[in-house]
């Protein structure tokens, strides 16, 4: 019985993280293809000139969607843009359940440095270190991370965990997750960057400075 119940633990983990990235890709597709249908009769005086064979209002509609993409993106990363975006994600989007989750791990895949959450570290839980993620650091100088379940790097569990017991290491994002998703594989190297940081911030007095 316990050993069904961990199965259907672990089904529903995979099924739950599989939807947390399939749902989002499914549906901005649908809605690109749902604009560029759209915008198919304001290319079809070009889609003319080209081939008949070619299903030219198509290309150039879903082009055009993408064109408009770059432009909304260029713009958002002017003063004025950026501000429009902050005001737009905390008055709606922030309001959608899962959001603010999708938002940052996009921002870590794009090795957006500004992003401080999901920052992969080693935490002490019991007599093991285990590989997780930093999600924000407390007031009181507590961390709050995220333990994935293994090999589903979106599923998992919360802890909050005092600084002596979080290690953060100096990897990339995406490796990190790498390494959940093989099981485990490739771990060594995490602890080897834990190691490297430690001798970093207690760097060793040599005789000449005795």
């Amino acid at each position: 019985m316990k050993y069904l119940k961990k199965v259907g633990t672990f089904v529903a983990s995979g099924a739950i993280a599989g939807a947390l990235v399939l749902v989002p890709t499914y549906l901005a597709i649908m809605l690109l293809l749902k604009v560029a249908g759209s915008l198919r009769a304001f290319v079809r005086p070009l889609a003319s000139l080209l081939p008949t064979w070619l299903p030219a209002e198509h290309i150039l509609s879903i082009l055009l969607v993408l064109f408009i993409c770059f432009l909304i993106g260029m713009a958002v990363r002017t003063p004025v843009g950026d501000s429009m975006r902050d005001w737009l994600e905390k008055s709606v989007l922030e309001k959608i359940p899962g959001y603010s989750v999708l938002r940052s791990l996009t921002r870590q895949l794009a090795d957006n440095s500004d992003e401080k959450a999901w920052k992969p570290a080693l935490v002490e839980l019991e007599d093991a270190l285990v590989p997780a993620f930093v999600i924000e650091e407390l007031e009181d100088g507590q961390f709050t991370v995220f333990v994935p379940s293994v090999p589903t790097p979106l599923a998992g569990a919360i802890y909050i965990l005092g600084a002596e017991r979080v290690h953060r290491v100096n990897v990339h994002f995406t490796h990190a997750v790498r390494i959940v998703s093989r099981w485990g594989a490739g771990a060594g190297e995490l602890v080897t960057a834990m190691k490297a940081g430690t001798r970093q911030e207690h760097p060793r007095v040599t005789h000449e400075e005795r």
